[in-house]
């Protein structure tokens, strides 16, 4: 028998996961999949890159404004779009920052580029628009 260290990355994690969470894992890929092909009609469409084109609110569709009725407990504390997202964030390289070391960051990599955007700036605005490595993305707290 191998020791775990000496096992491939796949078989190494799957062990660790218990069964019960190796369980609600598989469900929730399937889960997200069936949304997925549900919502497409049970066709799938390749992604697009981005197009930089913003959607305008009111055109968005509102379920409410729709008649559709908002679950029981739900309370609503403010109007829907109530928070601009920041659409074209400006960043500075890492040595230039003079945060404390205890600052918060969402940090984010994909192929050779890595963003970070701090907690305590998503506090007031809590979602960016952002590209990373020529796919768009969304950072939100």
């Amino acid at each position: 028998m191998k020791d775990i260290g000496e096992q491939s990355g796949t078989d190494h994690w799957t062990q660790r996961l218990g069964g019960a969470a190796r369980t609600y894992l598989i469900g929730a890929v399937v889960l997200v999949v069936a949304t997925i092909w549900a919502l497409t009609g049970g066709t799938v469409q390749p992604l697009a890159g981005p197009t930089n084109v913003r959607a305008d609110p009111s055109e968005v569709y509102n379920p409410v404004l729709a008649g559709e009725r908002l679950p029981d407990g739900f309370r609503q504390v403010l109007p829907r779009d109530a928070i601009a997202p920041v659409y074209d964030p400006t960043f500075v390289l890492g040595r230039d920052i003079d945060w404390p070391a205890d600052a918060q960051v969402i940090g984010v990599s994909l192929g050779d580029e890595a963003k970070a955007y701090p907690v305590s700036f998503l506090d007031g605005r809590e979602m960016v628009v952002d590209e990373l490595d020529g796919i768009p993305i969304l950072v939100t707290w």
